[in-house]
């Protein structure tokens, strides 16, 4: 028997916990005549670059992460700061052209503050999914044209800029050194097309 879900309506969302950055809604739905409560947890998007170099080569970063300790990565953060300026552009309605302009944005910003590069040519590569019950998406831009500016690291940051070639990005992906599976998914798709 196939089972259909229908939304009540907006109103039935309802935000349930709410940090700084994740929040967790519940909603009410119908299923065959029967109400039924789901959860779903959501989080403000972020971007990560793959940056190319003229020679082919590629720049990573190498960063100190809490819980983590040093981990191999793709450049990237958030394309807002809080969950509050997500819910609020949201609001405002301006659609999946108007996210991806503020993702090009943050990975601008981005790439200029972690590897000390402003990007001049980008373009998006993917858009990851983080799965059905939890929203949070990543935006993969691809960076084949950039000048050097030097990083501009937050108080915080320890970060620390890599060029490495396609042969030794990909020994970091299978030696398990970089933990970010999605990147680690999307770069793999990349480097083999």
């Amino acid at each position: 028997m196939k089972h259909r879900l229908e939304n009540m309506s907006e109103n039935n969302k309802k935000v349930v916990f709410q940090g700084k950055m994740i929040e967790i809604l519940r909603e009410v739905v119908s299923s065959n005549g029967k109400e039924i409560i789901l959860e779903n947890g959501r989080r403000a998007p972020g971007v990560r670059l793959i940056i190319e170099t003229p020679d082919k080569e590629f720049l990573i970063t190498k960063e100190e992460r809490h819980k983590i300790g040093w981990d191999y990565r793709l450049p990237g953060g958030k394309v807002f700061d809080s969950l509050v300026e997500y819910n609020d552009f949201l609001a405002l309605n301006k659609g999946k052209e108007g996210l991806l302009e503020e993702a090009k944005k943050a990975a601008i910003k981005e790439g200029t503050e972690e590897v000390g590069i402003e990007p001049l040519e980008m373009e998006l590569l993917h858009i990851s999914k983080c799965g059905g019950s939890f929203e949070w998406d990543l935006y993969y831009f691809v960076v084949k044209k950039y000048k050097e500016v030097g990083q501009h690291l937050e108080e915080h940051e320890k970060i620390e800029v890599m060029k490495v070639s396609r042969e030794e990005l990909k020994e970091l992906v299978f030696s398990n050194k970089m933990n970010e599976d999605r990147s680690v998914a999307v770069l793999l798709k990349y480097l083999n097309k």
